[in-house]
């Protein structure tokens, strides 16, 4: 599964020309599903966003994440709802803090 992210490019960040630390080929997969938003505090940049999308998409169940560093938003799509917990173990071992959902 390949997250996707969307901000344009800051000077000297690390990500691609489209702000993107992704290719975004996965998002066709967004139809369907339980869609929940999460605020999460701590990401600056496009790198931050692939962080979180990588721990978050490797919950089980999880189909989709978009996470937005200028509103620290991070949309998940998945088959069923997920425990707050797990969302919370996941973006904490990106090194973010889950703040609730928004």
């Amino acid at each position: 599964m390949t997250a996707e992210t969307q901000l344009p490019q800051a000077t000297g960040s690390c990500c691609s020309p489209s702000g993107s630390c992704h290719d975004g080929a996965d998002a066709g997969a967004q139809e369907g599903g339980v869609t929940t938003v999460y605020q999460v505090s701590g990401m600056t940049c496009g790198h931050c966003e692939g962080a979180v999308s990588e721990e978050v998409s490797g919950i089980e169940g999880v189909t989709s994440v978009k996470a937005v560093a200028s509103t620290g938003r991070v949309t998940v799509i998945s088959a069923a709802p997920l425990s707050d917990d797990a969302v919370r173990a996941a973006v904490d071992e990106a090194g973010y803090e889950l703040v609730g959902r928004a």
